[in-house]
């Protein structure tokens, strides 16, 4: 059971307070997805059990849907989530899973059966991508993995390896690279993190192999590289672009990114921390390891007060498991 703790409430900001961070929610399995509703809550993806709770500060973690068809094994499950901007009409969340066959994105209300929008995404044990999320141009973004097969990323007609651009439902969206096609960009390994500045540029996070995890400006019809090259490397006369900031996978691994004011954050999986990133005019400065000693960590994303969201992932089969875990920790606006 999934129990609550108390938070204060707090106004937007922009600045976080990384030093006041507190328990919002532990006891939770596997927590991968999250998105805010419009009232402040928030809807958490369970990855192995392909449940959806509600969690609301102040209150225990509700049960309030079961995603069908979740095939959960190795790093597969029920992954990301998106709310529709449409929500308050529509009633619709977007969800990507693992299913028998594949990796998938359906919509659902939360009273009634899912609706497949997009399928055909190889799935693996590993590299199957799985942030989802709603773009300021009101399109759904999705970042897929390799699933282990490192040609995908580099072939134009394969989902995998690539940032996907979609409608909200599920055709590919007007204006992408190719006309026809959901490909945003390419040469991608394993996208788990997707997120805008305030001039609207998309920011992703990239699992690297053996060297450098990555940050990337995703710029439509770009490609990333994976599998030609890694990290900072030979462009090839301009046709890769590198990365605006690497790691070594032992100090990241970044899961989940998120950004307000002129700070993107960064959920550290191998890392266990929060990286801290200045943001300006479309660059990055030198990260700082800001939160540590919760473990590994999964997803951090910005709630509508502005306070940040920081979910564990110790329950997952590779980390140090503490009292409580998985937990939600809310680090307030200043």
């Amino acid at each position: 059971m999934a129990v609550a703790t108390s938070a204060a409430p707090s106004s937007p900001s922009g600045v976080i307070d990384l030093a006041a961070g507190q328990d919002l929610v532990h006891g939770i399995d596997v927590p991968w997805g999250v998105a805010f509703l419009p009232d402040g809550g928030a809807l958490v993806a369970e990855r192995d059990s392909g449940a959806v709770l509600r969690v609301t500060p102040g209150a225990d973690a509700e049960r309030v849907y079961q995603v069908p068809g979740v095939s959960a094994a190795g790093e597969g499950g029920l992954l990301g989530l998106a709310v529709s901007p449409s929500y308050r009409d529509n009633g619709y969340i977007y969800a990507y899973f693992t299913a028998a066959e594949d990796n998938r994105i359906v919509r659902f209300r939360l009273d009634g059966p899912p609706e497949v929008v997009f399928s055909g995404i190889a799935k693996a044990g590993n590299h199957n991508g799985g942030r989802i999320a709603f773009g300021p141009d009101g399109m759904l973004y999705a970042g897929t993995g390799d699933a282990g097969i490192r040609t995908a990323a580099q072939d134009p007609a394969s989902p995998n390896g690539k940032i996907l651009r979609l409608t909200p439902e599920g055709q590919p969206a007007p204006g992408n690279p190719t006309p026809g096609s959901p490909v945003y960009s390419l040469g991608h390994r394993n996208v788990q993190g997707l997120a805008w500045d305030s001039a609207g540029r998309l920011f992703a996070a990239e699992f690297g192999q053996n060297t450098f995890d990555e940050i990337n400006r995703i710029e439509p019809g770009r490609d990333y590289g994976w599998p030609e090259v890694e990290g900072v490397a030979d462009t090839r006369d301009g046709r890769f672009t590198d990365p605006l900031l690497t790691w070594a996978p032992s100090d990241a691994s970044p899961s989940g990114i998120a950004i307000t004011a002129d700070t993107l954050y960064v959920a550290a999986l191998r890392g266990e921390r929060l990286w801290t990133v200045p943001l300006r005019d479309g660059s990055l400065g030198a990260p700082s390891a800001a939160v540590t000693g919760l473990g590994r960590l999964r997803t951090v994303a910005v709630a509508p007060d502005g306070a940040l969201w920081v979910t564990t992932s110790n329950t997952d089969g590779r980390g140090d498991i503490r009292t409580g875990d998985d937990r939600i920790v809310r680090f307030p606006a200043r």
